[in-house]
């Protein structure tokens, strides 16, 4: 017996004296102790926590090389593969997470709005129900800062730069033709449905390397990638209908939309400036489909649109006014794939295709335009770290330009262009820590059409100031060929280029958000030409140059204030151009110093309302008045509007809409129209361009028919 005790005794022995301890402190990237983090051996049940000093202690009988793990919400998981016999008394640093949710994110340019991501993401009730946007998210847009208001456009002027600099993409896939045609002095809209999209990025410049052939600004829509129920939807208004369905399959979905836009009944009640002989009219269809697949999802988008109108617009210089006749047929078609290659690889691939035709007459002219337009895309991206991310790609654009030009004084005239546009860029993210991080890109283009290469660096640096507030800093080069009224032309010139300076502050603060942002741009190259219209017989060159510089101011809240939801948007604006045929630098005519918006929400639970209201101010334009000496030597009076609607939910899914534009009936005016000769006195008559109508009244019925029956939350918004 007492043998066999003692070799009990003896293998217990041996037990205990070849335990190890393994044991150190865990510290953050400051020096300050981390509690509760845990600390183990990476396959074995031995472990502990750290205390309040940030110690741990415990015993291990493996030996060898083993992998000594530590972990804590918020920061990088730490691995060390040693042997044991060295994991005593060891210093641990934990390095900040910065996928956390609180990491430092660069907003430079890139507007956001109530969170804390790097885009704005507008609901499409959101859009719909600002009261100002009249359904349209181009109008939402003009809300916020660094836009400016022209009020007869309709289109994106974003700081200082013209409505052509800003580039409309779809899942990341240009858009050519964005704006539905119009008559002159009434604001355009967007072809797309705002239904149709989950996000809209807005940036005002110093945009990804990613994004070219925009000068100011792009924004990029994001269409849905997977619905969460069938659905359908009806529109009924006072000026058209529309109809939408979302069927959903197991691995793929298909949503369909369509929309008819008849102006007549509409005119027959408020009847505007214009002397309407047919008013206008047009329809639209878009859809989506989407496939899953095991590592990736395929997205199928087409838009077709037809439009028409013909009236007699008064002018000054004929009494019986200028006949102006329309009809347009657009269609677009994106395709795009975003799928996991491998560990840490991700691709995209995308396709884009338009075809456009526009036939105008005005007066005894006829022109006949015809776009079709390519973009391919491929980009891949890999993630070697969560600090250190890689994106490079390349793409080409392809537009081929066509022009009629029919005239009983001339013979038929043909001309255009081919512009072809082959691009690489790469961009590396860089998370130093959750309060410090970094982008560089670089982006290279070669025209075709210009045998010129072109080359953009952009850079932007975030760094967290607290916990809810950081500052951004961007910079980059930008290029854009000149747009098809020039190129029709002309083809012989080089690319327009723009440089951004950014510098940005923002805070977050649940529920608020206040920014501030200034910038300055530095435009060169810019075309000029040397008569009164870019035509034929002009000459041209890139001698052009330009600057804008301002700053612009972002509050917004929903939280103060039960139920009410409220931002405050304010730019101030410096800009000048010596560009096309002006005489001299001046500011431009779509420019204005000040801008200020107000947009509000309000939900009423007892009336089951949302009252929305906006209102836009912005100071007076140039224009040239001829009786008195000066280029651009006069500005209009300042702008103002004040727009009210009322969403009144029926039911869960029922919404009835009404809205007033400009609902005082203020007398804006966009600038003035001179006579082309002066009268016996040597005065040059004038009338006032104001808008084709002072207000806008709109009636809609919107019933979505859904599984869940839980779509239409406005009190939600």
């Amino acid at each position: 017996m007492k043998p066999i005790l003692l070799i009990f005794f003896f293998f217990t022995a041996f037990s205990v004296t070849s335990q190890t301890t393994i044991s150190g402190k865990v510290m953050d990237s400051k020096n300050q102790p981390i509690e509760g983090a845990n600390v183990y051996l990476e396959g074995t049940y031995d472990g502990s926590t750290t205390d309040e000093n940030g110690f741990f202690s415990f015993k291990t009988n493996n030996v060898g090389i083993q992998t000594l793990k530590v972990s804590f919400i918020s920061f990088e998981t730490y691995l060390l593969t040693k042997d044991v016999s060295v994991f005593s008394d060891i210093q641990i640093i934990l390095r900040d997470d910065v996928n956390a949710l609180d990491t430092v994110v660069i907003s430079a340019g890139t507007f956001s709005a109530g969170d804390n991501s790097k885009i704005s993401v507008l609901k499409p009730l959101d859009v719909v129900t600002t009261a100002s946007a009249m359904g349209d998210f181009v109008g939402a847009l003009q809300t916020l800062p660094g836009t400016t208001t022209v009020a007869e456009d309709g289109r994106l002027f974003v700081r200082g730069g013209e409505a052509e600099e800003t580039q409309i993409f779809i899942d990341g896939i240009r858009v050519f033709t964005p704006y539905a045609p119009t008559a002159n002095n009434t604001p355009t809209r967007g072809r797309y449905s705002p239904f149709l999209f989950d996000g809209i990025t807005f940036s005002t410049g110093g945009y990804s390397a990613e994004y070219g052939q925009a000068l100011s600004s792009v924004l990029l829509l994001n269409t849905i990638e997977e619905p969460d129920q069938e659905k359908s939807d009806i529109g009924i208004m006072s000026v058209g209908a529309s109809l939408g369905h979302t069927e959903k399959w197991k691995t793929s979905s298909l949503s369909v939309n369509g929309a008819y836009i008849n102006l007549a009944p509409y005119m027959s009640l408020f009847s505007d400036r214009n002397d309407w002989i047919e008013p206008y009219q047009g329809g639209s269809g878009e859809a989506v489909f989407r496939k899953k697949f095991n590592n990736g999802l395929l997205k199928l988008y087409s838009a077709f649109e037809f439009s028409n109108f013909e009236l007699i617009q008064e002018d000054i210089n004929f009494p019986e006014g200028v006949y102006n006749k329309l009809n347009n047929r657009n269609l677009y078609f994106n395709g795009s794939y975003k799928g996991i290659l491998g560990d840490n690889w991700t691709v995209f691939t995308g396709l884009s295709y338009t075809n456009n035709n526009s036939k105008i007459d005005v007066v005894e002219d006829n022109i006949k335009d015809t776009e079709n337009s390519y973009h391919a895309k491929f980009k891949l991206n890999h993630r070697f770290n969560n600090r250190f991310k890689l994106n490079f790609g390349a793409e080409y654009f392809a537009t081929n330009f066509n022009e009629d030009y029919d005239n009983p004084m001339i013979n038929e005239l043909s001309y255009g262009f081919n512009n072809n546009i082959s691009a690489a860029f790469t961009e590396a993210d860089v998370f130093f820590s959750k309060n410090l991080a970094f982008k560089a890109g670089l982006r290279t283009e070669y025209s075709e059409l210009f045998k010129q290469f072109t080359l953009s660096p952009r850079i932007s640096l975030a760094y967290k100031t607290s916990a809810k507030s950081q500052v951004s800093l961007a910079y980059g080069n930008f290029y854009q060929n000149p747009n098809n009224n020039i190129l029709k032309f002309k083809q012989d010139l080089n690319a327009q280029k723009t440089t951004h300076y950014i510098l940005n502050y923002q805070l977050n603060n649940n529920g608020k958000i206040l920014r501030a942002e200034a910038y300055y741009k530095n435009y060169d190259a810019l075309i000029k030409y040397d008569t009164e219209y870019a035509s034929f017989s002009s000459n041209y060159n890139n001698s052009g140059t330009a600057y804008a510089t301002g700053i612009d101011l972002f509050w917004r809240d929903n939280v103060t204030v039960k139920n009410l939801d409220y931002w405050i948007s304010y730019g101030f604006l410096d800009s000048e151009r010596d560009y096309e045929n002006y005489p001299i630098k001046a500011t431009p005519n779509f420019v204005n110093t000040h801008n200020l918006s107000v947009v509000t929400k309000y939900w009423i639970e007892n009336w089951k309302s949302q009252i929305g209201m906006s209102y836009a101010f912005a100071s007076g334009r140039t224009y040239t008045n001829p009786n008195t000496v000066g280029f651009l030597n006069q500005k209009t009076k300042s702008y103002n509007s004040l727009s009210l609607n009322w969403a009144y939910l029926i039911s869960q899914q029922k919404i009835l809409y009404l809205s007033v534009n400009n609902v005082l009936g203020i007398k804006n005016i966009n600038g003035y129209q001179y006579a082309d000769v002066p009268d016996s006195h040597g005065n040059y008559a004038s009338r006032a361009l104001r808008p084709a109508a002072d207000q806008f009244f709109f009636v809609g019925f919107f019933w979505t028919i859904s599984e869940k029956g839980t779509d239409n939350q406005l009190d939600k918004l």
